[in-house]
């Protein structure tokens, strides 16, 4: 592990509303209050902070709303993930990804290089890769990605408008009805559930909670195999929560294998990558709205552990 910054810079738009910071640096430091005012002193000082044009930002920078902070971010130490991503399809629209377990799509948290974009950038030479949709840094996938920021937008739309569709596969547990079932020979495959329920940020605010109140969340959800105590689901998110699929398996009473999240929040060590939490992005089906072609992609799904 070593001290690394971030080889590309993120950036922050200002908000229109704020009218009490003078200077761009005084709302650097009270909106990432955690970093601490004497690194964001330290990053404009040493040139890491800047406009979108290049220009660099001072500590006397006037606040501008609705421009571009771009800064680099840094951390201590960075884990390398020891798992290589594919790609999968590229034209001169998308790039299409198989991303491993334990790897952020983009900088997070103590990841600032070891994650799905950086990589993909350095492979492709293409510095615009971004990517369309979102998937946890625990969940191994398919991700679409896109190339052209002209036509970017289209991507988006795409998820917002629910014309794509993304279908899953976990590994969990039994219920102890299940498992009686299943001993028995009395267990009618697949079993399907429609999951939904209202869900809400918990403490600490990464997490997500179901809560009394109208519907905000919905997943189709099958068991489909069974192999021992050990349960293979499909499961099709039809809206996008954080942590969705994770808290429905949940609701169910069946948390998935190796979550360290769900039931209860594991305390934080470095990553076991012999225990990868039980979840793919196994399959993605859309035409794509640029060129109009067919898209059907899908992996190597999910292994029943081994006894």
């Amino acid at each position: 592990m070593t001290t690394v910054r971030a080889a590309q810079p993120s950036y922050i738009i200002l908000p229109r509303e704020v009218t009490d910071k003078p200077t761009v640096l005084s709302f650097l430091i009270s909106h990432f209050a955690r970093i601490g005012e004497a690194v964001w002193r330290q990053r404009v000082a040493d040139g890491k902070v800047h406009w979108q044009d290049g220009t660099l930002i001072d500590a006397t920078t006037p606040y501008r709303p609705t421009a571009r902070v771009y800064y680099y971010r840094e951390v201590t130490a960075e884990t390398v993930i020891p798992f290589q991503e594919q790609i999968l399809y590229q034209d001169e629209e998308i790039l299409i990804a198989h991303k491993p377990h334990f790897l952020p799509v983009t900088p997070s948290g103590n990841y600032v290089n070891e994650c799905l974009v950086h990589r993909l950038r350095l492979r492709t030479g293409i510095e615009t890769v971004s990517p369309a949709h979102r998937l946890d840094r625990e969940t191994a996938g398919i991700m679409l990605m896109s190339l052209n920021p002209a036509t970017r937008h289209h991507y988006h739309e795409l998820f917002k408008s629910k014309t794509i569709t993304k279908e899953y596969q976990a590994l969990a547990r039994l219920t102890p009805e299940l498992q009686q079932q299943a001993d028995k020979g009395a267990l009618q495959l697949p079993l399907r559930w429609r999951v939904k329920n209202r869900m809400k940020p918990a403490y600490p605010s990464f997490l997500m909670q179901v809560v009394e109140g109208e519907p905000n969340t919905h997943s189709e959800i099958a068991l489909v195999a069974v192999q021992g105590n050990i349960g293979l689901f499909e499961l099709s998110p039809i809206t996008g929560k954080t942590h969705q699929l994770r808290v429905h398996m949940l609701s169910l009473g069946m948390p998935l294998l190796n979550d360290r999240f769900y039931p209860e929040l594991s305390p934080k060590t470095a990553d076991n990558f012999d225990k990868p939490l039980q979840l793919l992005a196994y399959r993605l089906r859309f035409t794509d709205p640029v060129t109009g072609r067919q898209h059907d992609w899908q992996v190597d799904g999910l292994n029943f552990p081994q006894v």
